[in-house]
């Protein structure tokens, strides 16, 4: 076990990882609230890389700001590729909109939010009614086809195959029936048909 840090390096290590965390939140343009979730996740990795600190090579100090920079270039690399994932800058729904006192999520409609943001263009009242048509639908369905339903929902159609024990091609004419039955009750021009395939 290493010996205990004394109260100076406690206020070093903690100094050097506030620092660390300000440079970040300006580096990456995030809002000033983040800087606690960043000077925490920086102080967590510091205390993990702490037995790895040898007194002889250098102060502590020195070791901290080497640990804090790498931990930053490792969020730094992170954040960027969300932000690319994403398809630009994040935008928090707390944040507040240029000429209004409201926040952005309290702008936004319905028909403006995440799903839309994702090339779903339904809104709340749609997404009921197909969901009651859809369970209306699946208790009108013959026993072995609901089954078929819930195991299509649970694992994707090739593992189905194998745990049923049956061929891929059985298997995708018992889909091609499971259509069928649903574009009789009226789900036949909803669903994307290559989801199960």
């Amino acid at each position: 076990m290493h010996p205990p840090i004394s109260s100076s390096d406690l206020a070093t290590l903690t100094g050097a990882a506030d620092r660390a965390a300000r440079r970040l939140q300006r580096k990456l343009a995030l809002p000033v609230a983040d800087i606690d979730d960043l000077r925490q996740d920086l102080l967590v990795d510091l205390i993990c890389r702490l037995p790895g600190f040898d007194a002889r090579r250098g102060s502590i100090g020195a070791f901290a700001n080497i640990v804090l920079r790498n931990q930053s270039s490792r969020i730094a690399i992170r954040h960027h590729r969300q932000r690319r994932a994403q398809g630009g800058t994040m935008l928090s729904l707390d944040a507040p909109v240029a000429g209004s006192a409201e926040p952005l999520g309290c702008l936004l409609a319905e028909t403006d939010g995440l799903a839309a943001w994702h090339g779903r263009d339904g809104c709340a009242t749609e997404d009921a009614e197909t969901r009651h048509d859809l369970a209306r639908a699946l208790a009108e369905l013959p026993d072995d086809l609901r089954r078929l339903c819930a195991a299509l929902g649970t694992c994707a159609a090739a593992d189905l195959a194998r745990r049923e024990g049956i061929s891929r091609s059985a298997l995708y004419r018992r889909v091609a029936r499971l259509r069928l039955e649903l574009a009789m009750r009226g789900l036949g021009g909803r669903w994307d048909t290559s989801r199960t395939a």
